[in-house]
């Protein structure tokens, strides 16, 4: 694979955080987004950077390709700012020869998007929702949970997101471009 795929997830409204990831994502031919997009939801404080119309704004003005999967805190309202679907909790995707498969991970165990991710011969199986940043492979698939940039959680909670790039799927420290996670990928 040649192109850049920026991997992201759970930015619930956070513009600012939103920024550091596009900086780090620089020239990518398209952005795969694992939901919770703009609401902060229920259970999560709101992030320092919380503002969902300017985070609107910035995805809406974007110069490539936004993809999302829709997450247990996006509602229809979200779908109506966007200027890009929110309706499908599944995402499966064709780039360049790589079959990828992208879920907010709420509705399905590991083993169950794995084992879809197999019958429909994905080789990366993109994931969100714990906001725990983690790459690696099971089963011939490249798992990845991208983290989140704006409510980090891990030890220690650190704003990540993902890259598939030069033959490999990473997760990395936004802040500091640390890389905390890498697994080659096998087409």
């Amino acid at each position: 694979m040649k192109g850049r795929l920026g991997v992201v997830s759970d930015t619930h409204g956070d513009a600012l955080a939103w920024q550091r990831v596009a900086a780090f994502f620089g020239q990518v031919e398209m952005v795969i987004h694992a939901g919770d997009v703009l609401y902060h939801g229920p259970r999560n404080p709101l992030a320092a950077g919380y503002q969902p119309p300017e985070l609107v704004n910035l995805l809406n003005a974007l110069p490539y390709p936004l993809l999302i999967a829709k997450g247990n805190c996006d509602a229809p309202i979200d779908a109506a700012v966007l200027n890009v679907p929110l309706q499908s909790p599944v995402l499966f995707l064709q780039y360049e020869g790589l079959r990828l498969l992208a879920h907010h991970g709420h509705q399905y165990s590991p083993e169950e998007l794995l084992d879809l991710a197999r019958r429909w011969g994905a080789k990366v199986c993109i994931t969100g929702h714990t906001h725990v940043p983690r790459v690696w492979r099971q089963e011939g698939v490249v798992l990845i949970n991208p983290g989140s940039p704006s409510l980090p959680k891990g030890s220690p909670p650190r704003p990540t997101a993902g890259l598939i790039a030069d033959g490999k799927v990473q997760v990395v420290d936004v802040v500091t471009l640390e890389v905390l996670g890498e697994e080659p990928l096998e087409l």
